[in-house]
């Protein structure tokens, strides 16, 4: 089992895979230097005994001296290794470069030797030259022979050993097989070093990805300079690591909730409780009030027309309070459960308000109340101008209903904010303000700030909860904070479209 383990590890795998790469190359470069190389040698050979034969007929047809000529032909010989022969048109030796050349010409006989070259292999033959390969069988050694004329009659003969190719081949083969040896030697520590290096990183990661899944992310990748692609890997292991961290902590903590809202099942039972009790206080009173004065006028408690309509009244306004109330809880109902579409347009909020404060005008100046109006003339906004007003109303009611003198005044005051896409509306009213808890119950439905619940004052203590109800479904921001000498009453709408 361990050696299937050492087999699977990456650094081996590595480490292997690299060995064998590297003796594959070197495997390669010997059967390339075994089938290429000596053919490759023969044919710049080839070509060098071509290049030297046309150097030998350019002297020839200078004006250079025999001397000079020769000389030039004593360095090309040596230069090289050919043995050079040069005969005129008489068959007369003008220049040899090595005497065993010229004797075993004159052994095998001139006309042999080319009979000899057409028998055996020719490397290449054109009308001009001929390029052969032939054996001395006296000394059992091959040659390469270049047999031609040049410009000026003359027959040249350049030999080369093939001693020399051969010897080359075999040179090149040792040297690489000393090179394979050193290679595996000393290439497989620094595969090693490499290898190591590539999989330390790797083995990293993998450690911070299991204790990643022991849900234990206090080990974080450390990144090195190299900034490659095992570096960008692990800046993603640690961004995923903080990331699952953080969702796990909120997970936990939602949890956390969920607990203490099992936890306060009862409590949620009790506010069912008040609910119910709140719905009952508010319709027992004015279905009382109805029933009494029902009976007195069926009883004909009092004969006069005066009672008579008095008790009408009151039981109409109380019916009518009864209405108000069942519509804003239907509609309240439908707006927090979403069944309620809104029919959006632009209209001018900067009018509404005024036209809402023109509406209030009767009770502001019985409450002698100081109120500044925006300064704007128009703010076009796109949503239900129905429900809006509804807000505003509910907002500059509960102003005028609260207002309070500080500093020797009573006050209210309406600003407009542009804040990006969005209007800010804000309406103040002098007050000593509410408690925090307040601040968040005053939301809540049938929440009234006057416990005594007067009915003359209170209100039915939905209104709040409507305008909650109709921010929610825009998705915009709405609030309440106390500020210095009062309070102020907020919410948010979309700009014009």
């Amino acid at each position: 089992m361990r050696n299937i383990r050492i087999f699977k590890s990456i650094r081996n795998k590595l480490f292997i895979s690299l060995c064998v790469i590297v003796l594959l190359i070197i495997s390669i470069l010997i059967l390339l230097n075994n089938i290429v190389l000596g053919k490759f040698y023969l044919y710049n050979k080839k070509k060098s005994l071509k290049e030297t034969y046309n150097v030998i007929n350019n002297y020839y047809n200078s004006d250079n001296n025999e001397e000079d000529i020769n000389a030039e032909l004593d360095s090309i010989s040596i230069k090289n290794d050919f043995d050079i022969l040069i005969k005129d048109e008489y068959n007369q030796s003008i220049y040899i470069s090595n005497k065993d050349f010229f004797s075993g010409l004159i052994q095998m006989n001139l006309m042999t030797v080319k009979s000899n070259m057409e028998k055996k292999d020719i490397l290449e033959k054109t009308d001009k030259y001929t390029i052969s390969e032939i054996k001395d069988e006296t000394t059992n050694i091959k040659y390469i022979i270049f047999v031609s004329n040049l410009d000026n009659g003359y027959k040249i003969y350049i030999r080369m050993p093939m001693a020399a190719i051969e010897e080359s081949v075999k040179i090149s083969n040792k040297f690489l097989y000393y090179i394979a040896i050193f290679v595996i030697l000393f290439g497989g520590i620094i595969l090693s070093i490499v290898s190591r290096r590539f999989s330390e990183p790797i083995e990293e990661l993998d450690d911070i990805a299991k204790k990643m899944a022991n849900l234990d992310f206090s080990q974080k990748y450390k990144v090195s300079q190299a900034n490659d692609e095992v570096d960008n890997l692990g800046i993603s292991i640690n961004k995923l690591s903080d990331k699952l961290e953080s969702t796990i902590k909120q997970l936990k903590n939602t949890n956390l909730e969920l607990e203490k809202d099992v936890e306060e099942k009862s409590q949620i039972d009790e506010m069912r409780k008040s609910f119910i009790s709140d719905v009952s206080h508010e319709l027992k009173t004015p279905i009382a009030l109805i029933q009494g004065y029902s009976e007195g006028l069926i009883e004909n408690v009092n004969s006069d027309d005066e009672s008579r309509k008095y008790y009408a009244e009151v039981i109409l306004d109380e019916a009518t309070k009864m209405d108000k109330l069942v519509k804003q809880l239907l509609e309240l109902m439908k707006l927090e459960y979403g069944k309620k579409s809104f029919n959006n347009s632009n209209f001018n909020i900067v009018e509404m308000e005024k036209e809402i404060l023109r509406k209030s005008e009767v009770m502001i100046k019985k409450e002698n109340i100081n109120v500044e109006m925006p300064e704007e003339n128009t703010i076009e906004v796109y949503a239900d101008e129905f429900y809006i007003d509804q807000v505003l109303t509910n907002y500059i009611t509960n102003a005028i209903k609260y207002c309070n003198m500080i500093n020797d005044e009573k006050k209210i005051k309406i600003t407009n904010e542009v804040i990006g896409k969005k209007v800010r509306v804000i309406i103040f009213n002098s007050s000593k303000g509410l408690s925090d808890e307040e601040l968040v119950r005053i939301w809540n439905r049938f929440y009234k700030i006057d416990e005594s619940r007067n009915r003359d004052n209170g209100g039915t203590g939905i209104g709040l909860s409507l305008v909650k109800a109709i921010m929610n479904n825009y998705g915009n921001d709405y609030g309440a904070k106390n500020v210095e000498g009062g309070i102020e009453f907020y919410f948010e709408l979309d700009l014009k479209q």
